[in-house]
């Protein structure tokens, strides 16, 4: 039994005579009729009664044809929903995220993404570099969106590309006798205790505040989040280096001022593993041309 011999036996249930149903079926009568009489064949019973003035459903042949039409329907859905999975309409995406993300990039590019791709399911996680770079790896993870470049394992099968470049800005409480200031030279800040994050957890980043900065700060305090970080530098625990769209939380306790010059050594990257077929991933990959 197939699907072919299915769509014949509704074909033929409904016109009630085998050319109608043959020329409805796009093939010539003598191969229509021979599928049917293997269909009965093979099942053992008569769906039809044939006499020369008209054609037929026995009982059997009813409740035949009432599955075989609940069966083309489910062979028709599982085909499309096939081509929507390989056309990367359907399925689940799974987007990692550093906090900073999401106060630009990654509201924009989701708001075009559900639109264009309603049917996808997106799942969403805030994790370190790092973590993300090892979950990428191994597959817990579609695509992040991460400090790069990437050290380890991770870095020999994954792909980054640049979506954004952020400026680097000091974080200040509002009280503090900097705050004033249009912008601050590094070396300002190199007295002060600092809030940061621990550099296992984004080495890159980390790094490149390091080098902006050009001293080695005295970190009193550390936080993973970046809005944790901005939180505690409001309540008087140190400063902090960050980047500037960390500076879009608007906070009014907290100051945030251009170094100077200006330092423009932040990315912001969308990584994938190299060679991923998988069109959702594609599809994301897409908005960010």
């Amino acid at each position: 039994m197939n699907l072919q011999q299915l769509r014949y036996a509704v074909a033929l249930a409904e016109e009630l005579n085998f050319g109608r149903a043959a020329l409805r079926e796009g093939v010539r009568q003598p191969p229509f009729s021979q599928q049917i009489g293997k269909l009965e064949d093979e099942l053992g019973v008569r769906l039809f009664e044939r006499t020369t003035r008209q054609v037929s459903l026995t009982p059997a042949g009813e409740a035949f044809v009432a599955e075989a039409r609940a069966s083309l329907t489910h062979a028709a859905l599982a085909a499309e929903s096939a081509r929507r999975v390989g056309r990367g309409e359907a399925g689940r995406l799974l987007i990692g995220f550093v906090g900073s993300a999401t106060n630009l990039t990654l509201p924009r590019v989701l708001r075009r993404f559900r639109a264009r791709y309603p049917g996808v399911q997106v799942e969403l996680r805030e994790l370190p570099t790092a973590q993300q770079a090892e979950e990428l790896r191994q597959g817990l993870l579609d695509v992040g969106l991460l400090h790069a470049p990437l050290a380890g394992p991770a870095a020999e099968v994954l792909t980054t590309h640049t979506v954004a470049r952020e400026l680097l800005l000091a974080a200040l409480p509002t009280d503090h006798p900097l705050a004033p200031r249009a912008s601050l030279p590094p070396t300002a800040l190199a007295g002060e205790p600092f809030v940061m994050f621990p550099r296992r957890h984004g080495p890159a980043l980390h790094d490149q505040i390091i080098r902006a900065m050009g001293f080695e700060p005295r970190i009193v305090q550390e936080a993973v989040q970046m809005q944790t970080i901005v939180g505690l530098v409001a309540a008087g625990i140190g400063v902090s280096v960050v980047p500037e769209s960390v500076a879009r939380l608007r906070r009014g306790d907290v100051a945030f001022r251009p170094l100077a010059p200006p330092t423009r050594v932040v990315t912001l990257d969308l990584t994938w593993r190299t060679g991923d077929p998988n069109p959702l991933v594609r599809n994301f990959r897409s908005l960010f041309r």
